[in-house]
């Protein structure tokens, strides 16, 4: 039980990497908070989940609404232990054709969002806290027609270099875990084809050392393991779990 009477808060926790590792949070002992923009998408976390789960509608672009979630969290539990920043929004566009619309809505839920979370998540966490954001691999490699989705993940790198030094005083790790590709509703979500998406995964799969997409329980073992005592020495660092993509 690695988080066993802990108070884990997961954003982005209805589907995919955020669902698995709310689950896996859960068996590990910990009390679980989700939160998701769609009420029928908390819904079905709150099924998979069960009754010890809380589950908030909050959209993570609002600062008001992310203060008044952690508010909601610290009245009923008194703090929280761990935050796992997982909310992520991706439009696939080539440089030509990328909107002021686009920029905004990433950097407001991919940065912004991740960012007022821990803000506001900080003063009710108590030494030993631990904080883990998702990255990607992108931050890591040039893909077309993925720069702003790219750009804010390498953004997201350098908060946790620089949160991790500024909380270290205080007690609480920051660290990031970075997916390669992951078998997920997230691809189908950056705006693609369905010939479009087979085609890219095709081709991703093919550029993996290990010639597979990864399973979100793949990434959540890597998140438990940051959340947890296991990485009471770990800070600053970015575990990357991507078959080998930016490593060979």
């Amino acid at each position: 039980m690695k988080l066993k009477d802990k108070i884990a808060l997961v954003t982005g926790g209805t589907s995919g990497i955020g669902l698995e590792t709310a689950k896996l949070f859960q068996q590990e002992g910990a009390t679980v908070i989700v939160t998701g923009t769609q009420a029928a998408h908390l819904e079905d976390a709150a099924r998979a989940l069960g009754n010890t789960a809380t589950t908030l509608v909050v959209d993570l672009r609002d600062v008001a609404q992310i203060s008044r979630a952690v508010a909601d969290i610290h009245d009923r539990h008194g703090r929280i232990d761990v935050v796992f920043a997982n909310a992520g929004v991706g439009k696939a566009a080539p440089l030509d054709a990328v909107t002021p619309e686009q920029v905004n809505d990433q950097f407001l839920l991919n940065f912004n969002g991740v960012f007022f979370v821990i803000q506001k998540a900080i003063p009710h966490m108590p030494k030993g806290g631990s904080i883990v954001v998702t990255t990607s691999f992108l931050n890591e490699v040039g893909t077309p027609g993925l720069s702003i989705l790219s750009a804010t993940k390498a953004a997201l790198r350098s908060l946790v270099r620089s949160a991790g030094a500024e909380l270290a005083p205080r007690g609480i790790r920051v660290n990031a875990v970075s997916p390669g590709p992951i078998a997920t509703p997230f691809h189908g979500k950056l705006g693609l084809s369905e010939k479009e998406l087979a085609d890219s995964g095709e081709a991703i799969a093919a550029a993996v050392p290990l010639k597979r997409f990864g399973q979100p329980l793949e990434i959540a073992r890597a998140a438990l393991y940051l959340a947890s005592d296991d990485a009471s020495f770990v800070t600053g660092t970015e575990l990357v779990v991507d078959g080998g993509l930016t490593q060979f």
